[in-house]
Parts: structure tokens; C-alpha cells; sequence
């Protein structure tokens, strides 16, 4: 049972470690990422609202969609932000 734990707790602690070697920079970047995921997500939950309160299917149906490309937008943003800090 201890060996299961511990393997179980090693892709974890290889994680931490990898996180410790990361430049001021990458962090910033990665900070960044999230931050703009995080922005595409509020405004993308927004526009669903607004799509809740839409009186007819057909406005409803076009703001879901584009409250959808925003958020994927956003994460597509984020995940390049990200992987360029990888290049760091």
C-alpha cells in the first residue's frame, strides 16, 4: 500500500519540482495566460447571460455561439501565451 501512495504522489512532486525551475519570466508569462483565460471566460459566461435573457431562439442560438468563440479564443490565446513561456 505504500508503494502505491508513493508512486501515486511522484508525478505530482515532479510537477513541484519543474514549477521551482521556472524563470521570473516564464511565471510572468504563465501568470499572464491565465489571466487572459480567465478574461475570455468572464466575458464569454456574460454573453451567455445575455443569451438567457434573449426573447427569440434566433438571438439566443447567435449570442451562445459567440459567447463559445470567445472562449475558445481566449484558451486558444492562453495556450500560446503558454507555450511560448515554455520556450523561455
Amino acid at each position: 500500500m505504500k508503494k502505491i501512495a508513493i508512486l501515486a504522489a511522484l508525478p505530482a512532486a515532479a510537477l513541484a519540482l519543474s514549477a521551482c525551475g521556472e524563470s521570473p519570466q516564464e511565471e510572468a508569462m504563465e501568470s499572464q495566460a491565465d489571466a487572459t483565460e480567465e478574461a475570455a471566460d468572464n466575458q464569454a459566461d456574460m454573453i451567455d447571460d445575455m443569451a438567457d435573457d434573449a426573447t427569440d431562439e434566433t438571438t439566443e442560438g447567435t449570442l451562445e455561439d459567440k459567447a463559445d468563440a470567445v472562449e475558445a479564443a481566449g484558451e486558444e490565446k492562453a495556450d500560446a501565451m503558454e507555450d511560448q513561456a515554455d520556450q523561455m
